[in-house]
């Protein structure tokens, strides 16, 4: 089941850049599929499509971390009440640093935008990396999802400078 895909558009920044909505709809289509994780039918997540101080001021609130980063996921519902939910959650989205890591990681900004739409998809969708162990299935997911992309592993030391997300 490919969830609906909605969008805020927070920061005009998004527009110039990347066919974001597509490239979004495309890589969840994908994830949903390669997670393995059944979704109800109408399942629907947002994407806000934001810049770093937008960013910067969720992260302080939420995570206590006074400073932008890429990606933040707000899951709507606990992971054992995916199957049954509506609503997924919200993916927020940092231009100006996933702009930036893209360009000192020498790769493509739609590239390094399909992997945080992955990898905060499968946070709302109850994946995480809090240890080794679960680290190493949700990469092994982004991989497979990104292949299917065209896109390079992110985690291959001689493809990505590191693993940021």
């Amino acid at each position: 089941m490919t969830p609906r895909v909605e969008f805020v558009a927070a920061s005009p920044r998004w527009r110039a850049a990347v066919p974001a909505r597509s490239l979004a709809r495309e890589t969840i289509a994908v994830a949903a599929s390669e997670s393995g994780v059944a979704l109800a039918p109408g399942a629907e997540l947002c994407i806000h499509l934001s810049d770093d101080e937008r960013v910067r001021a969720l992260n302080a609130r939420w995570r206590g971390l006074d400073q932008p980063t890429n990606v933040l996921s707000f899951p709507a519902v606990a992971p054992a009440e995916i199957a049954e939910a509506r609503l997924l959650g919200d993916v927020v989205l940092a231009f100006e640093t996933l702009a930036r890591e893209a360009a000192e990681d020498g790769k493509p900004l739609a590239d390094h935008y399909r992997h945080l739409v992955a990898h905060g998809f499968l946070h709302l969708i109850g994946f995480d990396h809090d240890n080794d162990a679960d680290a190493e299935r949700m990469e092994a997911i982004e991989t497979r999802i990104l292949a299917r992309l065209g896109v390079a592993d992110p985690y291959r030391a001689d493809e990505a400078a590191d693993a940021r997300p």
